[in-house]
């Protein structure tokens, strides 16, 4: 079962290529989500990356953990399940 990265203090002009290149020194890279904003399509600044393995993800942690990238010092850890919210949207009535 693979295991979810959270890839945090990324530049703008990172994107998913770079960071699958990246990781894909640790193992296999199932998949790479970068996160934009809705509106502009610009880079939020991080992403979740998920590896095949936990043993690939602990090494890509173990590694990636504030090196450098694009000029800015990367925080990579295990991400954290998504906690349910509200709907929080405008009502109707």
């Amino acid at each position: 079962m693979g295991k979810k990265l959270y890839v945090g203090n990324l530049s703008y002009t990172v994107d998913s290529n770079q960071l699958t290149n990246l990781f894909a020194e640790f193992g296999t890279v199932d998949t790479v989500n970068v996160i934009t904003d809705r509106e502009t399509g610009r880079s939020k600044g991080f992403a979740f990356v998920e590896m095949s393995s936990d043993s690939e993800a602990t090494a890509s942690i173990a590694k990636l953990n504030g090196t450098d990238l694009s000029g800015r010092a990367m925080n990579v850890s295990e991400a954290k399940p998504m906690e349910k919210r509200d709907g929080g949207g405008r009502s109707r009535y």
